[in-house]
């Protein structure tokens, strides 16, 4: 296999010396490998673009709250394919890999345009639904000092949702949406199932604030 476990280490290496913000760290990275390993497999998509594109995809990390985010996915992509290139990883795989991880981001909005670009999108929009996605919303909630709700009007019903100032907003903004835009049939009956469990964790919030959980339902 042509991504052998010594080019693993070497990714791991390099994943590991960009840093973290909490929700984007080397766990994070590890797991968007393993769902994309698991989703090429089922897909028919090649591991040598999307294993080292799964590794390398924050290799560049920029806050999100960074007026340079939309920009992340291009500087990693051009940092990782510098970085495997320097190596001496095959290059006829380089340019694969670059719009793999350039089209991963939400933010960028970059048509993805090879199987294996999905792949790894959905990989890493997976990692955002779910329990794990849950827990790295509301974690990076608290460092950003976001209120869970408001208190006058958690869904939202007669107000502009603003994630800036509460984490559940972010739920309707982003979150609810993702299942939608993956790109694999794996990915998007995967997503389904996770954000359902989302949804949940929304009704029973609201049941607990005795309010119905009917203005933000998913589509």
């Amino acid at each position: 296999m042509i991504f052998s476990k010594q080019w693993q280490q070497r990714c791991r290496d390099w994943a590991a010396a960009a840093g973290s913000d909490g929700a984007h760290d080397l766990s994070h990275i590890e797991r968007v490998v393993v769902t994309a390993e698991r989703l090429a497999i089922r897909e028919g998509a090649d591991l040598a673009v999307v294993l080292p594109a799964a590794w390398l995809h924050d290799v560049v990390l920029i806050d999100k709250r960074d007026p340079r985010r939309n920009q992340a996915s291009q500087l990693s992509a051009d940092k990782a394919v510098e970085l495997l290139a320097a190596a001496g990883y095959p290059s006829e795989y380089l340019d694969a890999i670059h719009h793999a991880i350039a089209a991963h981001s939400w933010s960028a909005n970059i048509a993805c345009q090879s199987l294996e670009a999905q792949v790894v999108q959905d990989a890493d929009r997976l990692d955002a639904l779910g329990a794990i996605g849950l827990s790295r919303c509301l974690m990076l909630g608290g460092q950003w000092g976001r209120d869970l709700y408001d208190p006058q009007d958690p869904l939202a019903n007669q107000r502009p949702l603003d994630d800036d100032r509460f984490n559940l907003d972010h739920f309707f903004i982003k979150l609810n949406k993702l299942p939608a835009t993956m790109g694999t049939a794996a990915g998007r009956a995967e997503g389904q199932r996770r954000w359902q469990f989302m949804q949940h964790y929304v009704d029973t919030l609201m049941a607990e604030l005795g309010q119905q959980a009917n203005a933000t339902e998913t589509e």
